[in-house]
């Protein structure tokens, strides 16, 4: 898969930190001394945590050396560290886990939900934001121009990499199970986009690496130009000539029980 390039993601950095923001705010833990943030990307979410708990020793775990080291600029008091975060396990109990717009990549949240649950400490939250659009035009019509020729023989083989989430019910469940209060939302973003090109420089960040990986540069090209025209049919502009991308995002906030 394409590296992750930490330049085209921050293009939206905005956009993407605000339900960041938003997560963080709801988080009430007194007494933050040890806090990770679970793909943690160029350290744009970590700022957040670290402005919080200035005085908390703050982890950033990603697998993207591309994006560590962006972060490490960003946040020299912080430690940042490479590696999948499934695999993760602190020295510490944590007072706070949090994990904005990176579990979606994982498949395994029957297991890892759990698990991460059992490395916070008594009374801390682990929190999260998974954006939610697989089944929005932006996504859909990846799949449906992937399925074409010429690129349905290069990328045929699962380009999507993320799964659809499981419902706020099971989520809420397993958290229950695992001896949490849990606080469940989910909340539909509105960007404004300037045009469809907008959208696929935004995506081309995240949801389009899988698809566009596998291609070499002129398939990459020829994509891009159906996928975008396929947007263009999809995303009407409105009265002020903006587009209005809509973006919905899960939000669990599960506090371990004493």
């Amino acid at each position: 898969m394409q590296a992750w390039d930490p330049g085209l993601y921050r293009q939206f950095e905005t956009e993407r930190t605000r339900p960041a923001r938003e997560l963080l705010a709801r988080i009430a833990v007194r007494h933050v001394a040890h806090v990770t943030d679970l793909g943690c990307g160029p350290g744009n979410s970590t700022e957040l945590l670290y402005n919080a708990w200035p005085q908390a020793r703050i982890t950033g775990v990603d697998s993207a050396e591309t994006m560590l080291a962006e972060a490490r600029k960003r946040l020299p008091q912080c430690r940042f560290v490479q590696g999948d975060f499934c695999d993760w396990r602190p020295d510490a109990p944590q007072q706070v886990i949090y994990a904005n717009a990176s579990l979606q990549w994982a498949d395994n949240h029957e297991t890892l939900l759990p698990q991460w649950v059992g490395q916070l400490a008594e009374g801390g939250a682990l929190a999260i934001q998974m954006p939610d659009n697989l089944d929005e035009p932006s996504h859909r019509l990846m799949r449906e121009v992937a399925a074409r020729q010429p690129w349905r023989d290069a990328v045929a083989s699962g380009a999507d990499a993320r799964k659809k989430l499981l419902s706020a019910g099971r989520y809420y469940d397993l958290l229950i199970a695992s001896g949490c209060e849990v606080d469940i939302w989910r909340t539909t973003y509105y960007h404004r986009m300037a045009d469809v090109q907008a959208i696929s420089r935004w995506l081309r960040a995240t949801g389009l690496r899988p698809f566009l990986s596998a291609l070499t540069e002129p398939q990459q090209k020829s994509f891009l130009t159906a996928y975008e025209k396929a947007l263009g049919d999809a995303y009407p502009r409105q009265a002020d000539g903006e587009i209005l991308l809509a973006f919905p995002r899960l939000f669990i906030v599960a506090v371990k029980k004493g």
